[in-house]
Formats: structure tokens, C-alpha cells, sequence
């Protein structure tokens, strides 16, 4: 039984519901009207800072999983400027799920200098004002949760920017969701979340699925207020395991593991499993679980979240606010 006060914006609510932002996804983009916009385009950019920057990873690895080719180069910006190759014949996906985020607005300005073909998505702010100033669609996202926070729309946002892509004939529409049991996961997340109390959590899981493992580490950060760590598969095997040699702290290793993952990334992981242990370290191996990609990565996502809200009240720490973010907002205001 969790302590009463602990959870005060009932994020485990939001967890338990995740498996329904597949079809509010769907939602979001019906009432968007895309006829006017072109079908042609030399790229796709999508603008998006922390929580509503990862859709676009998603959304990158999710079009690479499925039987119909993307053609289009696909650019995530993190930053104030678009890339130099934009230019009138882009398509750019706004995000930010505020509506306030000044990168993204900047890129979203710069883009409108450009010509650019926009999209916008946003739960309102001055995004929703400069789509509606200059008829750019606007897809926007309303949710049933007090407090939610962006970091929790990941696959609201996956969903309908694949919708868009859909409704412009770049994409197909996720036709059979898969079968999701967030109250499944629970049990395990929690169990984990026990053994890397007190500890530094670093996760790692192949390139396939690496936007699990930083998505995990976010949360942890965000949800638990605690440091954690992330990388991948065959990356870090050439050099951040090497740091490992003489590890000063006390850290605890996550791999995921999937069975459609090249077999030399497997036995990488087992290996490094081995060598991580032989230096005193902990380590645990976790397999990916569910029939297609996109049901796999959720299932990632949705442990991730049983073990950072478990975490968070290992420590006592009330999993949604992110004070030193606002902070450090009022600081640059």
C-alpha cells in the first residue's frame, strides 16, 4: 500500500491508462483539416525540446520497423535553428507540448520565413496562436489528467504524427493496436525499482531500441529526482564500458535484450554482462517482450514507468512536478 500524499497528481493513473494513447492519438488528428497540404516533400524536420523531442526518435524507428519504405530523410532538431537543408519543400512537425517552448518557437518562426509546410502539435500556448495566426494545422492535444506532464505523451504524439503522415500518403495508419496490459508490468517494475534503490541506474538496450533505454533514464531523472545514465548496443562496447574499468559508484545495469536483435548484439550484452560483474557491478538482464515492434517498445515504456514511479517513492519523492525545470525557466525568463 502506498502511502496516502505520495502521488499527488495520480501519475499512476496516466501509467495504467497509457496502452489508450494509441487510439487518442488517432483522435487528436481527425479534427484536422490537411487537404490543402502538399504531397511532395525533400524531408521531414521535427522540432521538439526534452518530452516532445522524443516522438520524432520514435517516430524515425517505429517507420524503420514496418513493411512500407519511408522515403523521406527524417531530422530531429533539438535546438534553436532548422537544419540548412530546409527550405520550402520540407515538412515540419512542430512540438511542443506547452506550446511555450522557446527553441521550438524559434524553429516554428523560421520556418514560417521559409515557406516551410508545418504542422503543429501542442496542447496550446503561443504555438497554437502562431498556427492559427498563419492557417498552419493544428493538432492538439487534450488530456484528462491533471498535472500531466509532456514526458507522458510520447505515444499520443507518435501516433498522431504518423496520422499526418498518413492523411498525406507518406505513411499507413497502425491498423491493428497492440495488446497492452499496463497492470501486467507492475508487479516487475516495482520489484526493480526495490534493487536500484540507492544506487546509480544505467540502462542500456541495442540501437532498435535505445529511445527505451533514454526514455527510462528521463524518467528516472524526472520521476525519482535521481541521476541515471544511458546508452547502446554496439556503441558503448567501444568505449564507455571501458570507464567501468575502476567504477566510482555505486551502479546498477539495465539491459534490454530482444530476441530479433542482430545475435552478435546478444552476445554482446550477455558479455558485457559478464565483464560489468567480474568489475563488482550489478547487473541484470531484461527481455523485451510482445509481436511487433511498436508493442515491444511500449512494453519498454510502460516498465520504465512502473520502475521510475516506484522508485520515486522509494525515495519519497512525489513523481510528476520537475521543480528545477521551472526553475530554471523563471531564471531565463
Amino acid at each position: 500500500m502506498l502511502e496516502e500524499g505520495f502521488d499527488k497528481y495520480d501519475m499512476r493513473r496516466v501509467i495504467l491508462e497509457y496502452p489508450n494513447q494509441l487510439s487518442k492519438g488517432k483522435e487528436f488528428v481527425e479534427r484536422v483539416d490537411l487537404t490543402s497540404l502538399p504531397r511532395k516533400y525533400s524531408n521531414l524536420i521535427i522540432c521538439g525540446m526534452g518530452g516532445s523531442g522524443h516522438p520524432g526518435e520514435l517516430l524515425n524507428q517505429f517507420l524503420n520497423s514496418r513493411k512500407r519504405t519511408f522515403s523521406l530523410p527524417l531530422y530531429v532538431q533539438r535546438t534553436y535553428n532548422l537544419p540548412r537543408n530546409a527550405d520550402e519543400n520540407s515538412l515540419i512537425f512542430i512540438s511542443s507540448y506547452s506550446g511555450n517552448t522557446e527553441e521550438t518557437i524559434s524553429c516554428f518562426q523560421e520556418a514560417l520565413e521559409k515557406g516551410a509546410t508545418i504542422v503543429s502539435f501542442a496542447a496550446g500556448g503561443k504555438v497554437e496562436e502562431l498556427s492559427k495566426k498563419n492557417s498552419i494545422p493544428f493538432v492538439k492535444y487534450t488530456m484528462d489528467f491533471e498535472g500531466f506532464q509532456p514526458r507522458y505523451a510520447l505515444t499520443y504524439a507518435l501516433v498522431a504524427m504518423n496520422e499526418v503522415l498518413t492523411k498525406l500518403s507518406l505513411s499507413d495508419t497502425v491498423k491493428d493496436l497492440p495488446k497492452l496490459s499496463s497492470r501486467d508490468l507492475e508487479i516487475s517494475g516495482e520489484e526493480i525499482a526495490k534493487r536500484l534503490k540507492g544506487k546509480t541506474p544505467i540502462i542500456y538496450a541495442s540501437n532498435r531500441f535505445k529511445i527505451g533505454a533514454k526514455m527510462l533514464k528521463i524518467k528516472i531523472n524526472e520521476n525519482a529526482k535521481t541521476p541515471a545514465f544511458w546508452n547502446y548496443f554496439p556503441e558503448l562496447s567501444h568505449n564507455e564500458m571501458v570507464g567501468f574499468t575502476n567504477p566510482q559508484g555505486n551502479f546498477y545495469v539495465l539491459m534490454f535484450e530482444d530476441e530479433d536483435d542482430h545475435p552478435q548484439i546478444r552476445r554482446r550484452i550477455g558479455i558485457t554482462k559478464e565483464l560489468y560483474e567480474e568489475k563488482g557491478l550489478e547487473a541484470e538482464v531484461i527481455k523485451i517482450t510482445g509481436e511487433s515492434y511498436l508493442e515491444k517498445i511500449l512494453n519498454v515504456f510502460i516498465l520504465g514507468d512502473w520502475i521510475s514511479y516506484y522508485l520515486a517513492y522509494e525515495y519519497k519523492q512525489d513523481p510528476t512536478p520537475v521543480d528545477m525545470v521551472e526553475d530554471l525557466k523563471k531564471k531565463l525568463a
